[in-house]
């Protein structure tokens, strides 16, 4: 890694690690700058805004997250414990949601379509994969799987979001989502257990 590359990787770990200790708003250029011990020039020479750096640092959590799923995607675990824990895996982890939470403002919007966006790019390799093996395996029967997978997805992000729903639209969606993928009835059903908690690798 070149020296700018990795000064950058460096400042993009201090925004990180701050932006979860204070938060986004209450967290300024300048305390940047300071810890970083540089000067704002320099600052600059890497991002152009604050925003920036936000995006920057979305996009860092994002290729974690598809590393994280990568890695479901190898483990040996039921087909469809597999499909919801790459989606899983795609979502910030905990101390995370405050920087999130940022991309709910206003002035972020394009920011947060932007951010969704690729998400999806990036999971719907990962999920078509994931589904084919189930297909393999004559646990889900169905076609234009990218599509499917797409859908599905973006029907998640929009319900689970923000966390507000009801035990009936759980019900609704673990049905969709076994209707999509052509599944028998029940196949899905485990996802209402595990509605406010990631599924734990291995679990059977």
């Amino acid at each position: 890694m070149k020296k700018g590359e990795r000064r950058k990787q460096e400042l993009l770990k201090i925004a990180y690690r701050m932006f979860i200790e204070k938060g986004y708003e209450n967290t300024s250029i300048d305390e940047i700058i300071t810890e970083a011990g540089i000067a704002k020039g320099t600052y600059y020479y890497y991002f152009e805004s604050k925003e920036a750096t936000l995006e920057a640092v979305i996009d860092m959590m994002i290729e974690e997250e598809v590393g994280r799923a990568k890695e479901v995607l190898a483990a040996s675990m039921p087909v469809p414990r597999k499909l919801v824990s790459v989606i899983y895996s795609l979502r910030p982890v905990q101390d995370e949601q405050v920087i999130a939470k940022a991309l709910d403002a206003k002035e972020n919007i394009v920011m947060h379509e932007k951010t969704n966006r690729r998400i999806v790019e990036e999971a719907v390799p990962l999920l078509t994969e994931v589904v084919k093996e189930g297909i393999s395996q004559e646990i889900f029967n169905c076609t234009n799987i990218e599509e499917r997978v797409k859908m599905l997805l973006i029907m998640s992000q929009q319900m689970f979001d923000d966390g507000i729903f009801t035990d009936r639209d759980v019900e609704v969606y673990v049905d969709m989502v076994e209707k999509a993928l052509g599944a028998k009835s029940g196949t899905m059903s485990f996802i209402v257990e595990l509605i406010g908690r990631p599924p734990r690798w291995g679990e059977k």
